[in-house]
């Protein structure tokens, strides 16, 4: 199998020109959605919508609707240069700390905080596991949770990955759609008043930590679009556009794909804000009204209430396998991502060079073990799940303020005259990353009053 980081006159490939051929060459969009929804949607945001109710609405499907500009941003400069993420910002103005860049410094440290939320994820797969076999000790779920993500992610092969996440996409989204319908038709139904008053656009000042949590995470976050670089890199639409030329065949064919990419991002962005709208308004149908907060060692009980009660007491075992599948393609899809960025920043660093096949996947196999024992250790040690899942997304925030300084950078100093994008996507890009520049000001005011 040819190395995908590798772009050469034999790895051109034609981009695909009607709709239905260029859904044959989606994915990494899958592998997005996948490691999405488990920490932010099931956690995060029903927490979010059992805390505050109806009136913060707005705020999830806004962090859902507008980063997306930024990660097709990420995208269009993967198709161009084919850089990896880690490289691209190692090209950028600014000081420099040994052989890195300071922006590949600051992700790091914000990813020690990230170490918490993907904890609680694997403190949550445990729980749900706990709850089927409590004769086994919570620790052994952890440790076991861990070592079985490990097993799967250290080969390190793109396809499993895709095909993995494709299965878990389709079980969380039907059975979570089946549970917001359901709740029409029981004492916790809610009408189309109820939902307007989700858009009237207020924030409670008491909310202020928790929705910048729940910004950092719901959505594509931070760390998720710098990994949408690798599995674009790694399904091959930078090797299949080709060594970039200054010629029309060259810039028509990285056109085409950018077309593919683009479709593959915003089908993504579908299905993740479907399903972060629909934990919000289970959260604020049943928890909510209920004055139940979904934190602790409590979790997975106060959450199987949004289905035993929507659907009937039978839900709770399927609630069971519903958690265990979002929460374990959390997990996957974010061990599969770490793995990557992890062992390119290293590369940066001087560490390795990611860009030999050898020492790439012998890196990606190292840190597939490591990581996984370190998040189960941190969730024995702290033991609240949801508190370390918002934590990390706060500190996901400040990594999205790293993304948006790239995106400029990729914007203005690096796009091609010839493939500048429309006025239209240009307006939606720096509204994006005015909103994000907003929030992470925001945050830095409240955090030092």
């Amino acid at each position: 199998m040819p190395d995908p980081y590798v772009r050469s006159e034999q790895t051109i490939k034609a981009p695909p020109k009607s709709f239905r051929t260029r859904l044959r060459f989606l994915g990494p969009g899958f592998i997005l959605s996948a490691s999405i929804v488990g920490s932010g949607e099931l956690i995060a945001t029903t927490r979010l919508g059992a805390e505050a109710g109806w009136v913060t609405l707005w705020v999830i499907l806004v962090s859902c609707l507008v980063k997306v500009a930024v990660q097709l941003e990420f995208g269009r400069h993967t198709i161009f240069y084919g850089e990896t993420t880690m490289k691209a910002l190692s090209r950028m103005p600014g000081p420099r700390i040994g052989r890195a860049h300071w922006s590949i410094w600051t992700w790091m440290l914000l990813m020690v905080v990230k170490l918490l939320q993907v904890g609680g994820i694997v403190g949550g797969t445990a729980l749900v596991l706990h709850l089927v076999l409590p004769q086994v000790p919570l620790w052994v779920w952890c440790y076991g949770t861990a070592l079985v993500v490990s097993l799967i992610i250290y080969r390190g092969h793109y396809k499993p990955i895709e095909n993995i996440s494709v299965i878990m996409i389709g079980l969380f989204t039907l059975l979570t759609l089946a549970s917001v319908v359901a709740v029409q038709f029981t004492d916790f139904r809610f009408s189309a008043i109820d939902l307007a008053s989700g858009f009237l656009f207020e924030l409670p000042p008491e909310l202020v930590l928790i929705v910048i949590g729940a910004f950092g995470i719901t959505g594509v976050g931070g760390d998720e679009i710098m990994g949408y670089n690798y599995w674009l890199i790694e399904k091959g639409y930078a090797a299949w556009t080709g060594p970039k030329q200054d010629t029309r065949a060259w810039t028509e064919r990285a056109n085409g794909w950018v077309r593919v990419m683009t479709l593959d991002a915003l089908l993504s962005m579908v299905v993740y804000t479907l399903m972060t709208a629909a934990f919000y308004i289970l959260g604020v149908a049943i928890l909510h009204q209920q004055g139940l907060l979904p934190e602790g060692m409590e979790l997975v009980t106060t959450l199987s209430q949004m289905y035993t009660q929507s659907l009937g007491s039978w839900a709770g075992t399927m609630f069971l396998v519903g958690a265990f599948v979002v929460l374990f393609s959390t997990l996957f899809g974010a061990l599969a991502l770490w793995t990557r960025l992890f062992s390119d920043a290293f590369s940066q660093v001087g560490w390795l060079d990611y860009l030999n096949p050898v020492q790439r996947h012998r890196a990606i196999a190292l840190v597939a073990w490591i990581f996984p024992i370190l998040w189960a250790t941190l969730f024995l040690l702290v033991k609240l799940p949801t508190l370390m899942v918002i934590i990390g997304g706060v500190a996901g925030t400040g990594i999205l303020v790293i993304v948006v300084a790239a995106v400029i950078h990729f914007r203005c100093r690096r796009t091609p005259p010839e493939l500048r994008p429309s006025k239209s996507y240009d307006v939606w890009l720096w509204v994006s990353i005015l909103v994000v520049a907003g929030v992470a000001v925001y945050s830095t005011i409240q955090v030092l009053q």
